[in-house]
């Protein structure tokens, strides 16, 4: 029988934190390392490229409420099994939540292939932008299953403990995604120009490479978790289990991704230097999240199995320790932000409205940053402890209620910049939700 590798229940809660932070951290700086290098590729293509990608990030957010839901609902369950030492089980969750991303990879391909053009029509999107992002999208659809295949196996292993595994993977399959993306994107070495549906394909490559090698690790068993497909069966409970756990963490996806839809028709009114303003501040936000989503994925972890070896104050505990170094990282960062505005966002496209108006978002929303962290770290938290349904009412209340109301309402007052103004507020009211939820101690009773 496979044994966890350590104990995380036991000993020095900030240890443990920092065991599987670190490794997380590091993988989702690469990602976002990555994010920017992409970009910067893409930039060189001209605003519409820029704007292509920015709009296709949404339509992609499909991808993320599918993946999302199965990733937490198997983090739930796979964490609780192994803080109560049931291998058998967990092994069991893992194997099934695959299955479950089998059946939503036909899903996605089926429903969101022939209707890319569409939905970026809905969105504001030019001619020019929908000729360039067609393309991206499709490939992205067709090569889903790569991406669910290894953010499942990746999160399976994380639950288990093992944060170091996913993130040797994640490196290899980056390396490959940032040489092929020049290769792809401009046609050098007699590979095709692809443009910005070369972005894609390399994308697809890259983490259809980290999939293969994850499974593989995985059925021969060298993780702690080990996935025997000679025994494979359908457990159609189990899965009901992963579904119900999950549905409520994709509705909070759901939810960010609709609010996002709606902004972007009033953020493109203001043209193609707005949309491609707005689409550079995201990278570059997400980079300030990616430490926070790091510890936000131990804490989930940890919060799972120590519920599981019922020890529910330690639990808590990790959580409030976790936040306080989410979000004293991310203000810093976001201070940082404000400061460098100017020459950060110059660095991805120097036209002048573009850079003006990502300096104005920067100074708007940037100091807000903290409070991001308030709500990524005590929502994976909940999260963890099998409570999806509190985040996801927190995540319509703030997304949904405040951001997209004030931003209709502001931007009659301020225009563009009533919408920086919505975004910053509703993130600010949200943080705050997501302590006092916390604080009441009601998700320490959930059961999984």
């Amino acid at each position: 029988m496979n044994k966890p590798r350590r104990d995380l229940t036991e000993g020095s809660i900030a240890k443990n934190i920092w065991y599987l932070a670190l490794p997380m951290m590091a993988g989702n700086l690469l990602q976002n390392a990555f994010s920017i290098v992409d970009m910067k590729f893409v930039g060189k293509l001209g605003p519409s490229a820029i704007a292509a990608v920015s709009i296709s990030g949404i339509v992609l957010g499909i991808l993320l409420v599918v993946i999302i839901g199965i990733y937490m609902g198997t983090t739930a369950i796979v964490a609780r099994y192994i803080g109560a030492k049931q291998q058998a089980e967990a092994e069991n969750a893992a194997m099934q939540s695959l299955i479950l991303g089998g059946f939503c990879y036909a899903i996605i391909v089926f429903a969101g292939y022939p209707l890319a053009a569409s939905i970026l029509g809905v969105l504001g999107a030019g001619e020019d932008v929908i000729a360039q992002g067609v393309g991206y999208i499709r490939i992205m659809f067709l090569g889903s299953f790569t991406m669910i295949l290894s953010v499942v196996l990746a999160s399976v292993l994380r639950a288990a403990g093992d944060a170091v595994t996913p993130l040797k993977i994640l490196v290899l399959s980056t390396m490959v995604n940032i040489a092929l993306d020049p290769l792809l994107i401009f046609g050098y070495w007699g590979f095709p120009r692809l443009g910005v549906a070369g972005s894609a394909l390399a994308t697809v490559i890259a983490r259809g490479i980290g999939a293969f090698i994850l499974l593989c690790i995985f059925l021969r068993g060298r993780t702690i978790i080990k996935l025997n497909i000679t025994a494979l069966k359908l457990d159609f409970s189990m899965m009901w289990r992963i579904v119900k756990l999950g549905v409520f963490a994709s509705l909070q996806a759901v939810l960010r991704n609709v609010s996002g839809i709606v902004l972007m028709p009033i953020i493109a009114g203001y043209g193609t230097s707005a949309i491609a303003a707005y689409g550079i501040c995201m990278r570059l936000q997400m980079v300030v999240m990616m430490p926070a989503f790091g510890l936000a994925g131990a804490v989930s972890t940890l919060v799972g199995q120590n519920l599981g070896a019922n020890k529910p104050h330690r639990a808590e505990k990790t959580a409030w320790i976790t936040v306080a170094i989410g979000s004293a990282i991310m203000t810093l960062l976001g201070i940082a932000y404000i400061v460098f505005a100017r020459g950060v966002i110059g660095f991805f496209n120097a036209e002048h409205g573009i850079v003006n108006t990502g300096v104005v978002y920067m100074r708007i929303v940037a100091g807000t940053y903290g409070f991001i962290g308030l709500a990524i770290i005590f929502g994976r938290a909940f999260n963890g402890a099998g409570d999806t349904v509190s985040p996801m009412i927190m995540t319509f209340i703030g997304f949904i209620g405040l951001r997209i109301s004030l931003s209709f309402l502001f931007s009659s007052v301020f225009g563009l910049n009533g919408v920086w103004f919505a975004i910053a507020v509703s993130t600010i009211i949200g943080g705050l939700m997501s302590a006092f939820w916390f604080n009441t101690g009601r998700w320490k009773l959930k059961q999984v």
